[in-house]
């Protein structure tokens, strides 16, 4: 039997004091890879995500994706007493994820200088609604308003109505992702650089405005504001969703080469053939055409037709997943996309693998979401703390376990 692959992060100790979504699913990230990521919650309910959206056992299951390969200590970070014991984790830690309010850690006696001169490696991440500094700092702010600000609900929308969500929280997604790339580059400097930690401020709208592509700059070349167009990519062309008998199909037709397969394969080799249809230039300005052309070719056939035929043609297409076609679907049990995950309750929950998928250190999921303080009392044991200690700080209300 082979040995167990590697751990890529083996050896990292994090410490996360974030809730809900951004910080703890950079959390969530680097457990993934092999850091030891221990989360502090306040004492009873814990992390409010425990009770978002469909709850099993008392527990929400996207708990379960968010906080598997965590542990948990629950701490009273108001409390004096509940600081120190926070000092004392960090003091040995090489990352500390937070995403309060900017000032939250500073009231808390843990401001970024104070825990540099306790540990000068240390690799603080600060994700936070406007950042730690400028004119909007100390406003609150959910991932909703950073899509807002970053500038991409104006584009979710059809013409003329009201902006949507993308359904997800994936502005604050994004501020995670771009938190752990942050994370990365600086255990990275501190390695090759000698020893020293620093502070990496992600700004949920900045996240989302980082992904925005040309947004600004044809503002600033033309003087063009992007508007909403639905299912459609302006000034890229054919790529929208048209309607089938049973659903919708996507087409990316958009490569010059690709383009005349495509008509080919609607019976359109008129359009594939044109000249001033052989760029996207041309095609852009023929759009309303083309997508009629495909439309009036799907609406006589089911998603799958479709599908098979552009398949066959080369041609990039997708049907609309629900997640009962993402159960489903074979690619992703191929690719180990779709776990089978036993929760502290003793159910199973399918949840979704890990990504990205690397070759010689992958990720794994390595226990289960905890409940709230299934770790205290081993963590301070570690810190170096006796029961006699513990037992008075369980009296006094300052930390807690699973059975207190």
């Amino acid at each position: 039997m082979n040995p167990p692959a590697p751990m890529a992060l083996a050896g990292v100790r994090v410490v996360e004091m974030g809730q809900l979504i951004a910080g703890p699913f950079a959390g969530k990230t680097l457990g993934e890879f092999g850091a030891d990521v221990v989360k502090i919650e306040p004492p009873g309910a814990g992390d409010p995500l425990r009770n978002w959206r469909l709850i099993k056992h008392g527990t929400s299951v996207w708990w379960q994706v968010q906080s598997r390969n965590k542990r948990s200590v629950a701490i009273d970070l108001r409390q004096p007493e509940g600081q120190q014991l926070a000092r004392d984790l960090i003091a040995e830690a090489d990352v500390l994820i937070e995403n309060f309010r900017p000032g939250t850690l500073e009231g808390w006696g843990l401001s970024p200088d104070e825990l540099h001169a306790l540990n000068p490696g240390l690799v603080i991440l600060r994700i936070s609604g406007y950042g730690q500094t400028g004119p909007y700092r100390d406003l609150p702010g959910f991932g909703v308003i950073g899509e807002a600000m970053g500038g991409l609900r104006h584009l979710t929308a059809e013409p003329g109505r009201v902006p949507v969500r993308v359904g997800v929280s994936i502005g604050d997604t994004l501020a995670a992702l771009h938190g752990v790339i942050g994370v990365m580059m600086a255990l990275y400097h501190r390695k090759v650089n000698g020893g020293a930690g620093q502070v990496i401020d992600v700004a949920l709208h900045e996240a989302v405005f980082n992904v925005m592509e040309s947004l600004l700059p044809e503002y600033s070349a033309f003087g063009a504001v992007r508007k909403a167009a639905g299912s459609a990519l302006p000034g890229i062309a054919p790529s929208n969703a048209y309607a089938c008998t049973d659903g919708w199909v996507l087409v990316a037709g958009n490569g010059d080469s690709i383009f005349k397969r495509l008509m080919r394969t609607i019976g359109r080799d008129d359009l594939g053939q044109a000249p001033d249809l052989a760029d996207n230039a041309g095609r852009v300005a023929r759009v309303g055409e083309i997508d009629a052309a495909i439309g009036a070719w799907t609406q006589g056939q089911t998603v799958q037709q479709v599908m098979d035929a552009l398949a066959a043609a080369r041609v990039p297409a997708g049907k609309v997943y629900t997640a009962k076609d993402i159960a489903e679907d074979p690619h992703y049990r191929a690719r180990d996309m779709i776990l089978q995950q036993r929760t502290r309750d003793g159910d199973t929950v399918e949840v979704p693998g890990i990504v990205p998928k690397l070759s010689a250190t992958p990720g794994t999921v390595r226990s289960s979401a905890p409940h709230v303080g299934d770790d205290t009392d081993a963590v301070l044991r570690q810190m170096g703390l006796s029961t006699e200690q513990i037992a008075t700080l369980r009296q006094r209300g300052i930390v807690a376990g699973a059975a207190s």
